[in-house]
């Protein structure tokens, strides 16, 4: 993926960036011209922009695409960019934005939307592969593959902004502080929405209560934020 813009980025200085360096120290020396830095943050980014187009749009060819069409916004964007800003908070920002626009032209054209349940992917069974693997012995292959097809049908249901939510907090591991400014809605607004899905979630999930992580009796979700 992303190999043409590589190909181009060959043909610039290459400088002495390290990958020791920070996302927003790299990303001041790629404006500097230094292609190197630039090659680290793909590098470092790429396969979790991807993961986090793909729970998005649950689609492999559109979420290549989509993590194709990020990092050429980056590209494009990189004089604008300031280092007062995380690197990581502005990147995600692009992503959903395109992630967002993808969807809409998606329903528009009547394309599978987001609340159909989709199928086990094997780049992104993190939270199935969590689950089968919580006891020294692991459950069947059957019984793994049904509790992860369910959770997976379940996230699918949520609401447009808790999946967004939750996808980020617990796929991206992002703090709520900065899933807020990716959002543009309240650090508060950004909780109750977590919540929320965490609860929808359980309550999708009770007959699984006890085979889950953690898990604990259903709470029926009040109301969607």
């Amino acid at each position: 993926m992303l190999q043409l813009i590589l190909m181009a980025f060959r043909r610039r200085r290459r400088g002495a960036a390290s990958e020791d360096e920070t996302d927003e120290d790299l990303m001041q020396l790629y404006q500097d011209g230094d292609a190197r830095a630039f090659e680290i943050l793909l590098t470092r980014h790429e396969r979790k922009i991807y993961n986090y187009c793909y729970r998005f749009v649950r689609n492999r060819e559109l979420a290549n695409d989509l993590t194709q069409e990020t990092f050429l916004r980056v590209v494009k964007s990189a004089k604008r960019y300031s280092p007062k800003a995380k690197f990581t908070t502005w990147l995600y920002t692009i992503a959903r934005n395109q992630s967002i626009d993808a969807l809409r032209r998606a329903k528009h054209r009547r394309h599978p939307s987001l609340d159909q349940p989709f199928r086990g992917d094997p780049d992104g069974r993190v939270l199935g592969e969590k689950v089968a693997g919580r006891s020294p012995e692991g459950f069947g292959r059957t019984d793994a593959e049904e509790i992860r097809a369910r959770v997976e049908a379940a996230i699918g249901e949520l609401s447009d902004e808790q999946r967004e939510v939750f996808v980020m907090r617990e796929f991206q591991r992002m703090p709520f502080k900065q899933i807020a400014e990716v959002v543009g809605a309240p650090e508060g607004t950004i909780k109750s929405r977590m919540r929320y899905a965490l609860e929808n979630l359980r309550l999708a999930l009770a007959d699984y209560a006890g085979e889950l992580p953690g898990a604990k009796d259903p709470i029926p979700a009040r109301s969607r934020v």
